[in-house]
């Protein structure tokens, strides 16, 4: 009885220090054991990930700003960004239609959240819906009471807003659009973000570098609007995404290991006549649950991969679903990747600061 008595003592003393010892308040690190938010350091949230790790732990929340950290002196095309993909089809998102929402979703934040945490491309579907534009899942082509999010125009003033706050900030949106003539145009000019806007005369049309980066914010030409419908670069001075643009296969097609195809809309993922590259890794039907995964070493792979088939390119936007979602540093140490690559040709883009001592950097 003594010796259980002893086991029990010698037990609890293991188990009081081992909770005293436990990081709590802010002092949580990276993959960390954590019991709440409030337990991880700042861009850091407290996750459970059953696919990477047991309990719940500590996993990235924000991009590292590249801008800050090293500078915005060079073309845009020489960044990376995060990408939400059907930025609008959030959890929760209130109704606005007499009918229960009968779709599915993709992202958790609102619009403004995602833009806190570092998202700088938004995908966004627009359907005529209602007298009016609105975001949209579609079904059977069409976009219906049970399917549809909200009018378009509350999404881009909580756009407008983030721009008017963050004057060094630039926004590209990448629309998959349903919208008649002039439709895009009114919304826009109603939400006040035309006066961002970046003209299309001034995008490079044979795969030269865009603008610096330090001009396009002087020149408060912050917005990139791309839409999926070509003629309306000449009619409603949008640009047609793939004059300017390769994309790989969305969906489970662009989720293969080792294969990097281009979506049918894009010319070849290896065209350098389009100086930008988009990379997308979801699958065709969202998942939470396997987001995690997929936002980890499974999306570094990838980019591996669609480098080579972008004719030794780096991507310059990477569209996931539940961007937040992952084994660590996610989606966030992706875009950290590939600013390394693209930035000074290491692994990470903390790497390029001068006189960094990482071991992170391998030759381009």
């Amino acid at each position: 009885m003594r010796y259980y008595q002893n086991f029990l003592l010698i037990t609890a003393v293991s188990v009081f220090l081992t909770v005293a010892s436990a990081c709590s308040n802010g002092q949580c690190r990276l993959l960390d054991e954590c019991s709440s938010d409030g337990d991880c350091e700042s861009g850091l949230y407290c996750f459970s990930c059953s696919q990477g790790f047991s309990g719940s732990r500590c996993v990235r929340s924000t991009i590292t700003d590249q801008f800050k950290l090293l500078n915005n002196s060079l073309p845009f095309n020489k960044y990376a960004y995060i990408t939400t993909h059907n930025a609008y089809a959030i959890d929760g998102y209130p109704l606005h239609t007499p009918v229960p929402r009968v779709t599915f979703t993709n992202q958790e934040d609102m619009i403004t959240s995602q833009l806190n945490n570092g998202a700088r491309g938004l995908m966004l579907d627009t359907y005529d819906f209602d007298g009016d534009v609105w975001m949209c899942h579609s079904f059977g082509g069409q976009c219906h009471d049970f399917t549809a999010f909200g009018p378009a125009i509350d999404y881009l003033k909580e756009i407008e807003a983030f721009l008017s706050a963050n004057t060094e900030e630039i926004i590209t949106l990448i629309l998959e659009d349903y919208v008649g003539p002039s439709g895009l145009t009114k919304v826009f000019n109603d939400s006040g973000l035309m006066k961002y806007w970046f003209p299309v005369s001034n995008m490079p049309k044979n795969g030269e570098d865009w603008p610096l980066v330090s001009d396009m914010v002087t020149n408060n030409q912050r917005l990139l609007v791309f839409t999926s419908i070509q003629s309306k670069e000449a009619s409603e001075g949008i640009a047609y995404q793939w004059n300017y643009m390769v994309e790989n296969q969305y969906g489970d097609g662009g989720m293969q290991p080792g294969s990097c195809p281009n979506r049918k809309e894009s010319s070849a993922m290896d065209d350098k006549s389009k100086s930008l590259v988009l990379v997308n890794y979801f699958n065709s039907m969202s998942s939470k649950s396997a987001s995690c995964k997929d936002n980890s070493g499974d999306l570094i792979n990838m980019l591996h991969t669609c480098y080579g088939a972008a004719g030794n390119r780096w991507a310059n936007f990477i569209a996931v679903d539940y961007y937040k979602r992952s084994e660590g540093g996610g989606s966030f140490q992706a875009v950290d990747f590939l600013n390394g690559k693209l930035l000074c040709g290491c692994d990470d883009v903390h790497t390029c600061v001068p006189g960094s001592t990482s071991g992170a950097c391998t030759p381009p």
